[in-house]
């Protein structure tokens, strides 16, 4: 889908510095707005599969240090992915009342 936006981005740009010459002085800031879409293409192009590379790796090290933390504890189940130092669940309780709550 990235590749598609950003030779959208960059068939566009071609075609308005083409016609540069043809358009309104009040218009031309549509060259850069097509740039900066093909700059933010090839970036996104660049850093997305970085970026799940990094998580993929985290929750690999993640997964092994459960499965050590399980091993050492006796195996007795798998080790709370996330949770206070007392062992309990972090709470989600939020005392904010939405507006469909709200009287009035």
């Amino acid at each position: 889908m990235t590749v598609i936006g950003t030779a959208g981005w960059a068939a566009a740009l071609v075609i308005l510095l083409i016609l540069r010459n043809q358009l309104p002085a009040d218009e031309r800031w549509w060259i850069w707005t097509c740039v900066a879409g093909v700059c933010m293409g090839l970036f996104a192009l660049w850093y997305v599969p970085r970026f799940k590379r990094a998580r993929a790796q985290k929750a690999r090290q993640r997964a092994g240090v459960q499965a050590a933390g399980a091993s050492q504890v006796g195996g007795n189940g798998p080790v709370p992915a996330a949770g206070r130092a007392d062992g309990q669940p972090w709470s989600s309780d939020s005392k904010t009342v939405s507006s469909t709550e709200t009287p009035g």
